[in-house]
This record gives structure tokens, C-alpha cells and sequence, in this order.
């Protein structure tokens, strides 16, 4: 697991530029990075099998991060966007520089956060096989994690405005059927090789090949405002991981869905999340979101109860379904107290809940 996090003034809420200046305060061993802007840390899990173990890594990569961000003044708070108005700051590396200069306006207001959910496959034609069987699936996570309706000091209209920044990356969004291994690499390789993207590090398709692990890496969610959440994200896509390597394996082909369907899936995702329609992973006509939900959770159900996963995420899905996500926390907060600043000092308590 991979999570995003936003450095901020624990008072005013504003992020706050910190992030090499905390990292000189991370302990020896505590897995953290800094990301493409300064007001932002990335923590990382280690490889593991039970979700009580990674739910238990997640909050202790939490907790690391906060203690790095309070030795310079600041919090960190699990938001995919910032509430706050802000204009963030270029992290000052080599790559980094290059990004900016090449996509503009684009690099520079890019300050979201995401949750990369990474899970082993045996082979890289595996992999295909369920990068190629997950596609239509991507949407119900995005709407589940939905944790970004802010931008700049105003409610977007948006669940997860975060998707509508991402995708201005040229490379951002679903992918079409590849059908092998081979052909993958062809289409990164040509890519790559337009000159429009700098390189292979900026392949940010929903869900792809990890370049450095033998894992699938599916990057649509928003980070989630509570571990538990991010929990039960990691488990629905572990199971629906594993539920393509057998459909793969039977032989069974993929569901030929255009692209742009998926796009509109995962635009509808974004602008409502949990409330009002979405566009169902096996007919892509609009149904009400609870519907998908449990479609999802049909769909996944075998691979969750060979896991032991079964009753852990029916219990965290119960729990999310109920409370509302993070965007429904965030505008509950808003509409209390009428104030941003108020809506990232709930974020800051939640995330290290």
C-alpha cells in the first residue's frame, strides 16, 4: 500500500511546504518519501498477507508521518485534495523540474493524494490477464474512496475532484483489452516514445504493471480520510486481483467494454460517489450506487472468503456505507462550522484514528 498524505498548518489548515524538512526527522527504517510537490509525504507498507496486518502497518506509517510533520510545526491529514487555498511548491529534484517545465500549469496545481493498492500476480501475462478483467471494477473503488470535494477554498460539486485534476496527465485514466504481456509493453514502449511523456515513471493508467514490483498496481482511489477505509479498499482489490487471475486462468475472456465507457464510469464515480447513480460493471447502464455496491461485493465474494477476508470487509464496507466517505465527512464538517480551515483540522483527528 502506498498513501498520499497532506503536510498542513495544524491551526490555519493551509499545507504547508515541509516535506524534506520532515523527512530529516523520520526514524531510521520508517518507510517514507517525498512526492512531486513539497506539501506532501508518501508512506509505503511492507509486503503482507492479513488485513489485520496491514491495516496495522497503516496506521503506524500514519503515525510516522505525523511525528516527522510535528518536528517542523505541521500535521499530516489523509485529504486527496486540499480544502484550503493553496499554491503548492515543486519538490527540487532533477525529474521533478523536467515535469514541471513540460506540462505547465498541469505540474503546478497537481497537489492531490492517492491510495496505490499493489498485489502480487505470478507472471506478467497474469498480470494482463487482470489488468484486462478489472477494467470495468475501477469505478465502485474510486466512488467508495471519494475524499476530495474541495479545491481551493470551494465545494467542487464534485465527490472526488482529485479524479477530475489527475486526468489532465495525458496518460491518466482506463486503458483499452491488451491481451498479452507483449503487447503492453509495445503500447508503453510507443508511449514512452511520442516524446509526450517523460518516462515510463509516468504511465498513470487506473491499473498497471508495477515497474519495480511483480505486482498489479491499481491507482484509481483517492486516499482515504480513515485507515479503516483504506483497509477495505486494499481488500476489494486484493480479491478482485484475484478473482480476474481465475477468470484468466478458466480462460474466460474479458468484458470488451470501450474505454470510453470506463471514462464516463469513473467521471460519474467522481461527481457523485455514493450518491445518486453509477454505471454498473457489467451492463454500463446508470443504477443507484447501492446496487454497484453490492454487485462489487457478489462479484468478489468467493476470493474474499478464500482469503478469510469475507467478514472483515463486509464489516468495514457496513461501517463506510453507514458513516458516509470522506467527502460526506468533509462537507458534514463544512456545513457545521462554515470553515475549510475546520474541515482539515477534523481530517488531521480522523486520519490518525
Amino acid at each position: 500500500m502506498e498513501e498520499e498524505l497532506l503536510l498542513v498548518d495544524p491551526d490555519r489548515g493551509e499545507p504547508r511546504a515541509v516535506a524534506p524538512a520532515a523527512l530529516r526527522f523520520a526514524h531510521p527504517g520508517e518507510r517514507l518519501e517525498t512526492e512531486l510537490q513539497r506539501e506532501q509525504l508518501e508512506t509505503t507498507t511492507r509486503p503482507c498477507h492479513a488485513l489485520a496486518d496491514l491495516g496495522e502497518q497503516i496506521r503506524d506509517a500514519r503515525l510516522a508521518a505525523s511525528r516527522a510533520a510535528r518536528s517542523t510545526g505541521a500535521e499530516v491529514a489523509a485529504l486527496a485534495t486540499s480544502p484550503v487555498r493553496v499554491q503548492p511548491s515543486l519538490t527540487p529534484s532533477v525529474r521533478y523540474r523536467r515535469m514541471a517545465a513540460a506540462y505547465a500549469r498541469t505540474a503546478a496545481e497537481q497537489l492531490t493524494c492517492g491510495c496505490h493498492v499493489h498485489v502480487e500476480v505470478s507472471s506478467p501475462d497474469e498480470g494482463i490477464g487482470v489488468l484486462d478483467r478489472i477494467r470495468s471494477w475501477l469505478a465502485p473503488l474510486l466512488a467508495l474512496s471519494a475524499n476530495s470535494p474541495f479545491w481551493q477554498s470551494r465545494d467542487t460539486g464534485y465527490a472526488s475532484f482529485r479524479q477530475q485534476v489527475w486526468v489532465r496527465w495525458p496518460s491518466a485514466g482506463p486503458t483499452g483489452l491488451f491481451g498479452s504481456f507483449r503487447r503492453y509493453r509495445a503500447v508503453v514502449e510507443d508511449m514512452v516514445g511520442s516524446g509526450v511523456l517523460l518516462d515510463e515513471g509516468m504511465i498513470y493508467f487506473d491499473a498497471r504493471l508495477s515497474r519495480h514490483y511483480p505486482t498489479v498496481e491499481v491507482r484509481i482511489a483517492d486516499v482515504c480520510l480513515r485507515a479503516d477505509d483504506t483497509v477495505l479498499i486494499a481488500g476489494l482489490v486484493r480479491a478482485l486481483v484475484e478473482t480476474a487471475a481465475r477468470q484468466w486462468r478458466a480462460g474466460e475472456p474479458p468484458d470488451p467494454v470501450r474505454t470510453e465507457l470506463l471514462r464516463l464510469a469513473a467521471w460519474r464515480a467522481s461527481r457523485s460517489a455514493l450518491h445518486g447513480d453509477l454505471l454498473h460493471p457489467v451492463t454500463h447502464h446508470p443504477v443507484p450506487a447501492h446496487r454497484v455496491v453490492r454487485a462489487l461485493l457478489a462479484h468478489v465474494r468467493p476470493a474474499l472468503a478464500a482469503a478469510g477476508d469475507l467478514n472483515t470487509v463486509e464489516h468495514l464496507l457496513c461501517a463506510l456505507l453507514c458513516r458516509g466517505s470522506g467527502a460526506d465527512l468533509q462537507r458534514a464538517a463544512h456545513r457545521r462550522t462554515r470553515d475549510v480551515a475546520q474541515v482539515v483540522s477534523d481530517a488531521i483527528t480522523c486520519t490518525l484514528s
